[in-house]
């Protein structure tokens, strides 16, 4: 990115400011249905400062130009705001946020803008909490940005698909009752969705509209008799229509949401997700409209896998866990072999084998192949302008890590792996060993059914913190069924907000990565998906229900990076078990130079 560009949009849209009479503009990285990727027309915050991270905020001002981050994304975000202007504001506890920050340095009757379209309604609560104090004006209908993105991408166009039938356990017709069974549970009338995976979901359709997740671009609103879907009618097929007219799902203009909800009366209450529902796409509705504002029931109901969606998963795992074990025996032959890799063959051959598979769709996230240092940054990824070879000096070693995944069909994956190069030392063995005894700790966890997710981050966090080290991230996240690879409600992380809606059930799919960042040195993260289970012996307690951990990714852990005197009995019995199991699921399903490292990388030790 050609750093005077950036000089130059921020220039303009101050210019644009002082032509609107505001103080200040909030761009965050967010769309109409506040996804995590998105479509090339909502990326202004990335268009505005260069700044590639999928999590930030930008405020510019008449003299000031920031940009707030979390710590994954901190040394990226340096790099790439070097030069621009624009200063590097670090999210962290006990530093002022992007709200505190304009309640401090804003005067009484400022204003400040910032679009209505992605600004979601718990946002713009908090923004008008932290504005009330110093009287500043909050502005959301404002469009400033069109006089100065005069080039701005158009809208995905992408056609609708179904979701292939021989994946799909329930009807969009019984998941619609199920959402209107939650409604009648709180005496909602209607119900909006802008969740992409929601409706996804919700459907059985899938779409091509971002990268990475297979959503499509919609609204949907729902009441006791009628759901309609608003969309753009050109994606939608003749085939796909009639789907959607047996499912008792009519179809309007996308832009016609907002109209559709201003014949909303006094009588009516809308249930919708605040997080999760734009304010400018409530611009239309009347005075008087009662709102219901929680968790969508789809939310819940989609993160609870059908057993049939569980088998399903299982077989992509095992696609996937082949086609990893064809890469890594390649990717070792190869460097063996005296041949020069960079982290970007890394994703061009994970992305060459899991293509090869059936059911293949896409990668489910871009891919992290970092190495060495750039292990280091948790959400790091290689560029055609910026990425490194795997070079080691002679007598030395590294590490590269390895975060990837795919989109089957019939399952969502991902997984990261760490990579020694060359001759590791006692300080990546001791370091990876203890990153290993975290994710050990919480694969064999029993927790009460029902418990709030973000509780059990800590059973992962013990080793690492009684070795006086720990990690910026959160232990884990929801994982889709051919939707989202980021899929809540459930998330391990203390951090998390609202920890009552974030219960623990049987079928979830969570993902367990603990990991450990020395600056500027290496990285290392272990990854595996994992099942919510109820425990098989007893089925119950006096104390009540009991879930645990089914480990549902297959393909070894480098046994060449253990220290094994810093493991327990338990803890190598885990492992050993771990890869036996591994070994069965995949032995059948490679030959060759595969089946010879599969061999060779779960013997026990």
């Amino acid at each position: 990115m050609n750093k005077q560009n950036i000089h130059d949009r921020i220039d303009n849209l101050r210019q644009a400011l002082v032509k609107q009479d505001l103080t200040a503009i909030i761009v965050p990285s967010a769309d109409p249905h506040l996804s995590e990727y998105l479509p090339e027309y909502w990326q202004t915050r990335q268009w505005l400062t260069g700044f590639t991270g999928s999590v930030g905020t930008l405020v510019v001002t008449a003299d000031f130009a920031g940009l707030w981050t979390d710590s994954r994304y901190w040394v990226h975000a340096a790099d790439q705001l070097d030069g621009t202007g624009i200063s590097l504001q670090k999210l962290a506890p006990g530093q002022p946020n992007h709200i505190d920050w304009l309640a401090e340095h804003l005067a009484e009757g400022d204003s400040v803008a910032v679009d209505g379209n992605v600004l979601s309604i718990a946002e713009q609560d908090r923004l008008l909490d932290g504005f009330d104090a110093s009287d500043i004006t909050l502005i959301t209908d404002r469009d400033v940005l069109t006089d100065i993105w005069a080039d701005r991408p158009a809208l995905p166009t992408a056609k609708l698909y179904k979701h292939d039938e021989q994946f799909i356990a329930q009807s969009a017709t019984s998941k619609l009752a199920a959402v209107r069974a939650g409604m009648a549970e709180v005496g909602a009338t209607h119900h909006l969705l802008s969740s992409l995976d929601d409706i996804a979901w919700l459907t059985n359709l899938r779409g091509a509209d971002v990268d990475y997740n297979p959503v499509f671009l919609s609204h949907m609103l729902i009441d006791a008799k009628k759901a309609t879907l608003f969309i753009d009618n050109n994606k939608v097929s003749s085939q796909i229509g009639k789907i959607l007219k047996d499912s008792c799902i009519t179809l309007a203009d996308y832009e016609a949401v907002q109209d559709a909800l201003g014949t909303l009366t006094a009588n009516d209450l809308l249930l919708l997700d605040p997080s999760k529902v734009a304010v400018g796409t409530l611009s239309n509705m009347g005075d008087g409209i009662g709102f219901i504002e929680r968790m969508a029931p789809s939310t819940l109901l989609k993160s609870i896998k059908s057993d049939a969606d569980i088998d399903h998963v299982r077989e992509a795992m095992r696609q996937d866990g082949a086609a990893l074990c064809e890469f890594f025996a390649t990717f070792e032959q190869r460097l063996n072999a005296g041949e020069r890799l960079s982290e970007l063959d890394v994703d061009s051959m994970l992305i060459d084998v899991r293509s090869q598979q059936p059911h293949y769709v896409s990668p489910s996230f871009p891919t992290i192949a970092g190495f060495n240092e750039n292990g280091a940054l948790p959400h790091y990824r290689a560029t055609p302008e910026k990425f490194s070879y795997l070079d080691v000096a002679e007598g030395e070693g590294g590490l590269l890590l390895i975060d990837s995944g795919a989109q089957y069909q019939n399952g969502t994956t991902d997984i990261t792996r760490v990579v020694g190069i060359g001759q590791v030392n006692s300080d990546h063995k001791r370091d990876f060993t203890t990153v290993l005894k975290a994710h050990i700790a919480l694969a064999k966890a029993h927790f009460p059914d029902g418990i709030a997710s973000p509780l059990i981050d800590a059973i992962c966090r013990a080793p690492l913190w009684q070795a006086q080290m720990d990690y910026g991230h959160g232990t884990g996240h929801g994982v889709g069924f051919f939707l989202n690879v980021h899929e809540g409600p459930q998330v391990i992380a203390y951090s998390a907000s609202t920890p009552k809606e974030r219960a623990m059930k049987e079928g979830m799919i969570s993902s367990n990565e603990p990991g450990l960042y020395r600056e500027g040195k290496y990285g290392i993260r272990i990854e595996n998906l994992m099942v919510n289970k109820r425990v098989s012996q007893p089925t119950e307690t006096e104390f009540g229900d009991f879930l645990n951990f089914e480990t549902v990714t297959y393909c070894p852990i480098d046994t060449r990076l253990i220290e094994k005197s810093l493991l327990s009995d338990i803890e190598v019995d885990w492992l050993n078990s771990y890869h036996k199991q591994v070994y069965a699921e995949l032995n059948g399903r490679v030959k060759g130079a595969a089946l010879e490292w599969l061999t060779e990388r779960t013997q026990a030790i």
